[in-house]
């Protein structure tokens, strides 16, 4: 990957490379084109408009959108004038994402079209929020983006990002109380490790300013905002993909000539599915990083037939800005081999640990909880103290929350989660939201929330519940109630009945024994 010296912040990205590579383009939506030179004074306007709106100095503004072109304005916008964007995932339900708007005491909410009649209805609930711009069209009383940055076209670069320990990013990971918990991002947990991984970057991690990357994962997602930085940073060439469409998807490889994309699995399945992919022209693509979860062994197989190009397993979490361990190309044996059931190997930069209960480095094959430590590990978790030092230790070291072991080598493998988070569709899913949820229900006297083997999404939510005396309530009433009170893809797939849930002395609820049965027979319990 390409190492600017002088590019110390996010901020000075789109500053660097309106000087080297103005003309070239930047981001593609569309038929919309969007220079490197007009990123950088679009930018400029909307970190200019943010301070007139009386935006300070780490203050908070948040996103509610699909992926776009102007996310980036928007993103290095805030940066120039020190401010922090939080990126908040629209598949929330009214009540979540009222929920991360008055925690991160945001100020500015920028609304995609298609949320707009929905703030209407739910936005009177903000506690914090004192304007609202919509990212396109404005909407009566609502500016449009465009017009809103407009009478600032010409102003000078306010140049107030801080340094490189200030936040510039908030995104928000749920959590095992319930509560998503809102994880800060610095200028350093994104730029610290570029010299390093410059001076022993492989082929995968090698992007340069001709490449074309597509930017198809949510952006609200490390795994998107993360993934697209890379590229952009380098001075690639970024095709957005607005909603996830296969048949879009690949008619923008073919198209734009794409080299480098990030997926989930589950997004290969679907491409594989497409009608188009047969016929659809993969020459240009060189690798396909993939994340969230392993890779089935026969879905790997008829990627490799189809795409023919490199994949890349990466291993992370939003805590750690996204990468931690890569399993590179050459580990993908179509046939099979011990190294596919890993994460990989740590990148270039980070350093990773097993310890056991006691916080004691374990040797090879001994499976604890996985800890790992970089420049990219977040600087906390905003307005929770306590539960920043639960998770990072005095020496730097973060607790991930999966348990797992190293090879000789030291190759990574997941056995299972110290927590008991669900991963559906490479989305995070934590029981105690769902469980919280469902408790409201009026027949259910006691619930517990599982993640199940799933083929198609890895893992499915089950909810297990014991009812009231004499409840006549079914499967899908229950799943219909927590529908209208969660995001949809949270919502029980499935729902068992039982007399009672396993609980030890204490009361502690015992998911090993519920999960048990249904993983019987897997050599992991994550999927």
């Amino acid at each position: 990957m390409a190492y600017y010296p002088e590019v110390k912040t996010f901020a000075d990205v789109p500053r660097h490379h309106a000087r080297e590579r103005g003309d070239s383009v930047a981001l593609i939506e569309g038929d919309r084109q969007i220079t490197y030179g007009e990123l950088d004074r679009a930018s400029t306007a909307c970190a200019t408009a943010l301070i007139a709106e009386g935006v300070k100095p780490q203050g908070r503004v948040a996103v509610l959108d699909k992926n776009a072109a102007d996310y980036f304005a928007l993103l290095f916008g805030a940066a120039k004038a020190g401010a922090v964007l939080v990126p908040v995932n629209w598949r929330l339900a009214a009540p979540e994402i009222t929920f991360i708007l008055d925690d991160a005491e945001a100020e500015v909410l920028f609304v995609g079209p298609d949320f707009v009649p929905a703030v209407r209805y739910f936005g009177a609930d903000f506690k914090t929020v004192r304007k609202i711009v919509v990212m396109g069209p404005g909407d009566g009383d609502w500016p449009g983006f465009a017009d809103w940055i407009a009478p600032f076209a010409d102003a000078a670069d306010p140049a107030r990002e801080g340094g490189e320990n200030d936040c510039v990013l908030q995104m928000y990971t749920s959590g095992t109380t319930g509560h998503p918990k809102g994880v800060m991002l610095s200028h350093y947990n994104f730029l610290g490790n570029v010299p390093l991984r410059d001076a022993n970057a492989e082929e995968w991690a090698t992007w340069t300013p001709d490449d074309v990357a597509q930017v198809a994962m949510p952006l609200f997602h490390i795994g998107g905002t993360g993934s697209a930085f890379l590229g952009i940073y380098a001075g690639s060439k970024l095709v957005i993909t607005r909603d996830f469409d296969p048949g879009v998807v690949l008619k923008q490889i073919e198209e734009h000539r794409i080299a480098k994309v990030f997926y989930v699995p589950a997004v290969l399945m679907f491409l594989l599915q497409h009608p188009s992919c047969q016929t659809t022209d993969f020459s240009s693509l060189k690798f396909i990083l993939y994340g969230a979860s392993p890779i089935p062994l026969e879905l790997l197989r008829k990627s490799l037939a189809v795409f023919k190009c490199g994949f890349v397993q990466l291993y992370g979490m939003t805590e750690t800005t996204g990468l931690c361990t890569y399993l590179p190309a050459e580990d993908h044996d179509p046939n099979g081999n011990e190294r596919m059931r890993s994460a990989g190997k740590p990148q270039v930069g980070v350093e990773v640990k097993v310890i056991d209960a006691e916080g004691r480095s374990l040797p090879p094959r001994q499976v604890g909880e996985i800890c790992t430590r970089s420049r990219a590990v977040m600087a906390g978790y905003w307005k929770r103290d306590d539960a920043t030092a639960k998770t990072i230790d005095p020496d730097g070291w973060l607790r991930t929350g999966d348990a797992g072991y190293l090879d000789e080598d030291g190759y990574v493998y997941i056995y299972d989660r110290v927590k008991d988070m669900i991963v559906s569709g490479g989305e995070n899913i934590y029981p105690a939201e769902i469980e919280s949820a469902l408790f409201g229900h009026p027949d259910i006297a006691d619930v517990a929330v599982i993640g199940v083997p799933d083929d198609k999404w890895g893992e499915a939510v089950k909810a297990v519940i014991v009812t009231k005396p004499d409840s006549r309530a079914t499967a899908e009433e229950i799943i219909a109630f927590a529908r209208g009170r969660i995001a949809g893809y949270k919502v029980p797939r499935t729902v068992d009945f039982v007399e009672h849930l396993p609980r030890n002395a204490s009361g502690k609820l015992l998911k090993r024994e519920l999960r048990d049965p249904y993983w019987a027979g897997r050599e992991r319990r994550v999927n």
